[in-house]
């Protein structure tokens, strides 16, 4: 029986669902497949953008930021120690700097000295700091980041520098005295003197310089002032950090940026990304292999740790200025100066291969921790 002949059903009904099943088959046959399942759109439906102001979102990329920086320390904990002795200038160290041998040796003569938990001094103290260090870091990158890069349009190298200098300046300001207790720490290399985190607190906090006494213009002697101490003590070292951190975090996001675009390239990406994750939200970047990742934050801490070596060491002769000598409060110039008469331009660049073997698989492991941090909790 022909579909004319069938009774309740008119001819132009008929042609219709004819020519609607027609175009069905025709764009079943023609769709293509997708290259990956998260090319298909229909298949894995997006979660909306986070907004970055949200509690939700402020917490989860803190938390993801603190474990990011705690999981880096612990990995160069035994370079760090070195490298601190070395910038500075311990006496029963200087013999070692200058070669990787060097390097090793004086890992060996802590060891000798105090066991493995030598290689490990002052890294309580580095938890401690690096925790709120690198969650205030990575809170503050994105909260800066949507505030001075709202769209794509706005993103420029120089608005990531801004953002991740910025962020690297609201960092340090609230965690800065931990960094100067966990540097005094690190510095103490006699085994009958060891100071508990409490001690080097309260010793930090009285440290006060002898008076010194000058002669006025007609020759009597004026009381000099002494410098000031107390919880200032605790921020020793503070301006130069903030200088060094200027460079620092920001050419080091600038550059794991940077090199993340470059590795996202469609040229690049067949060999270098991973398929989008069913939980990311609409617009994230897909994520990297854990290969490129590294090589990424690699790539940031050797450019990051060149750009601000030079203030670092003079960050370090001023935060144990307390330490060593009178007492007395050194400047930045003034710090300068003596590393100069001491050692030269090469002064400056003490430890810096160290610095380098410290750095670039540190920088590596925190953005590495963060980013697959990010994608588990879905932000």
């Amino acid at each position: 029986m022909s579909h004319a002949s069938m009774p309740g059903v008119s001819s132009p009904q008929i042609g219709r669902e004819t020519t609607r099943a027609t175009r069905q088959n025709a764009a079943l046959q023609t769709k293509e497949p997708a290259v990956c399942p998260t090319d298909d759109e229909a298949q894995v439906p997006r979660k909306p953008a986070k907004n970055k102001r949200s509690l939700d979102y402020v917490w989860r990329s803190g938390v993801a930021g603190g474990l990011a920086g705690c999981a880096a320390k612990t990995v160069v904990a035994p370079l760090d120690r070195v490298k601190i002795l070395f910038q500075s200038h311990n006496p029963q160290f200087i013999k070692y700097t200058g070669s990787w041998r060097g390097v090793l040796e004086a890992m060996k003569a802590i060891y000798r000295q105090d066991g493995p938990t030598g290689l490990f001094r002052g890294h309580s103290a580095t938890l401690l700091r690096i925790f709120p260090y690198a969650a205030i870091k990575f809170l503050a990158y994105e909260q800066i980041r949507a505030v001075v890069i709202p769209t794509k349009e706005h993103e420029t190298p120089f608005r990531r520098l801004i953002s991740g200098s910025l962020a690297g300046v609201t960092s340090v300001f609230f965690t800065y005295p931990l960094e100067v207790m966990r540097v005094r720490l690190a510095f103490e290399t006699k085994k009958d003197s060891r100071s508990s985190l409490r001690s080097i607190c309260k010793q930090i906090y009285n440290e006060q310089p002898k008076p010194r006494a000058v002669t006025g213009a007609v020759g009597e002697t004026l009381p000099v002032v002494p410098p000031r101490h107390g919880l200032t003590n605790f921020y020793r070292g503070f301006s130069p950090t903030l200088l060094g951190m200027l460079p620092y975090a920001g050419m080091s996001f600038l550059t794991h940026d940077t090199v993340g675009d470059i590795l996202r390239h469609p040229k690049l990406a067949k060999w270098t990304t991973l398929p989008q994750p069913d939980n990311a939200p609409a617009g994230k970047a897909v994520p990297l292999r854990s290969w490129a990742e590294l090589f990424a934050g690699g790539v940031a801490g050797l450019v990051s740790q060149t750009a601000s070596y030079p203030l670092e060491v003079i960050r370090r002769r001023m935060q144990v200025g307390g330490a060593v000598g009178d007492g007395h409060r050194l400047r930045i110039g003034e710090t300068a100066g003596i590393i100069m008469r001491e050692r030269g331009l090469r002064g400056f660049f003490v430890g810096l291969t160290i610095g380098y073997a410290k750095v670039v698989p540190m920088v590596a492991a925190s953005f590495y921790t963060y980013e697959r941090l990010k994608t588990w909790f879905g932000i």
